[in-house]
């Protein structure tokens, strides 16, 4: 019998307990520290939760299928986990599979799962839910009003739903909780909610709602909540009234102030909680320290929603990106990069697209003085620039013969105060141009309602 099997009989009969629960890893494939991890399983954890993915990492990992992570350090983490997890005989779930979840990536982590069984001796029930979202209901759903837009993306369209190489939805814990109620001792998820991976059996076990969720959004970044912050594992223990944090780190400590602060993280309302099912809402939490390194928080309340909805993801390709890195410290260069860059476009046009549409973009960032953003105020020129000048074409061909077109160009541009006709530049790399390979855009970021998830995310179990 499972540990939540167990759990769940004991509940029955009137036993019920606080229950452990370790945050592993806030993605699962950068390394699991091991002093941190095994303080976590020596405290007799009821269930390890590691969340794998996230759309912060860009639209590429989704549009191109690849792991953000390389596939060693990915299966060195999913063989710690999961041969921790068998040797307690405790539940390990695992959502977002493979970096964006979609179905390259949940087959990926899948194959070295099955690949780490076998070498290890392992036996186990083996859980996959696939996240990916059928075309033809979407655009159903779009014809019949169910989707809509998020921060300020347009309408989504059918012609946008067909162009897009992986369509994912985010899945609620009621996924995860169909796989628990499998008898599955390991379950995988594609692209989840990351609270599902922790939520979902303590609400089975009876745990209010709020309460469970809360913990899980928290959890899911490891000891990210921390003073000072970071990856290592983290232990949660909830009860019916709350729940307790503590780093698994010595070095780390949860203080009311900094788990509180996490409410910030990925939320543009830091008092509420948005899931498929509800949200949950923070504004009667206390957060109290138990001593200098462990908080507990209570109050949070779960409002379920008439409107079962799910978030989409898509990404579609846009082209190939070559860039050039250079950089230059003659004040005149730097007084006059938007001069520059204006004109340095214009005559690679004039250049390239003899008698042919313009069939590219080039894109000029100034480091040190606005490549991360244009100034507001007046400001003193810096003393040296980065300059990164990056080109999206159709093809790599058409991207590097732009590029190479724009530094040779931009090496011996003329501008105001120029003194050295040699060259303005330096360069830290030969060739400086660097293809950087195939570009994808985000297109779906929308929600769409549902009226049976588990239609939408089944679950398929299997004996490994």
């Amino acid at each position: 019998m499972s540990r939540f099997a167990t759990l769940r009989a004991a509940f029955a009969e009137g036993r019920r307990r606080p229950i452990r629960i370790v945050g592993a890893s806030g993605q699962l494939g950068y390394g699991v520290p091991t002093a941190a991890f095994e303080a976590a399983l020596a405290r007799d954890p009821d269930m390890i939760g590691c969340d794998m993915g996230s759309l912060d990492i860009g639209p590429y990992y989704l549009g191109s299928g690849e792991m953000a992570v390389s596939r060693a350090s990915a299966r060195r983490d999913l063989r710690k986990v999961l041969l921790a997890a068998r040797r307690l005989d405790i539940p390990l779930v695992i959502g977002s599979a493979g970096s964006a979840g979609a179905a390259p990536h949940l087959d990926g982590v899948l194959e070295l799962i099955r690949e780490i069984a076998a070498e290890d001796g392992l036996s186990f029930r083996l859980a996959s839910i696939p996240a990916d979202i059928d075309r033809e209901a979407c655009i159903a759903a779009i014809e019949a009003g169910g989707v809509r837009s998020l921060d300020g993306m347009p309408e989504l369209s059918p012609e946008t739903v067909r162009g897009v190489t992986h369509l994912v939805a985010q899945m609620g814990m009621e996924a995860f909780q169909r796989a628990f109620e499998a008898g599955a001792d390991v379950i995988v998820a594609g692209r989840a909610c990351d609270t599902g991976i922790f939520a979902a059996m303590p609400i089975l076990l009876g745990f209010p709602e709020g309460l469970a969720i809360h913990l899980a959004k928290i959890v899911e970044c490891a000891s990210v909540c921390c003073v000072p912050g970071g990856r290592d594992p983290i232990l949660a223990t909830l009860d019916d009234e709350g729940f307790e944090l503590e780093s698994m780190n010595p070095d780390r400590a949860a203080t009311p102030s900094s788990v509180a602060a996490h409410s910030l993280y990925e939320q543009s309302d830091p008092f509420s909680i948005l899931e498929p099912a509800g949200r949950v809402d923070l504004s009667e939490v206390t957060y109290a320290a138990l001593d200098a390194r462990r908080t507990r928080a209570e109050g949070a309340r779960f409002v379920p929603t008439d409107r079962y909805c799910i978030k989409l993801e898509g990404a579609a390709a846009l082209g190939h990106r070559s860039i050039l890195l250079a950089a230059s410290a003659d004040p005149s260069f730097i007084a006059n990069t938007d001069e520059i860059a204006e004109g340095l476009e214009a005559l690679v046009e004039s250049l390239v697209c003899e008698g042919q549409e313009k069939d590219y973009r080039l894109i000029f960032r100034f480091y040190g003085k606005d490549g991360v953003r244009r100034p507001v105020v007046p400001h003193v020129e810096p003393g040296e620039i980065g300059v990164v000048v990056e080109c999206l074409a159709p093809t790599e061909a058409r991207a590097t013969e732009v590029l190479r077109t724009a530094k040779q160009y931009l090496l011996h541009f003329g501008f105001p105060g120029r003194k050295s006709t040699a060259g303005n530049l330096a360069f830290p790399f030969t060739p400086p141009e660097i293809y950087a390979g195939r570009v994808y855009e985000l297109t779906v970021f929308h929600l769409m309602d549902i009226a049976a998830p588990e239609e939408v995310f089944p679950v398929r179990v299997e004996e490994v």
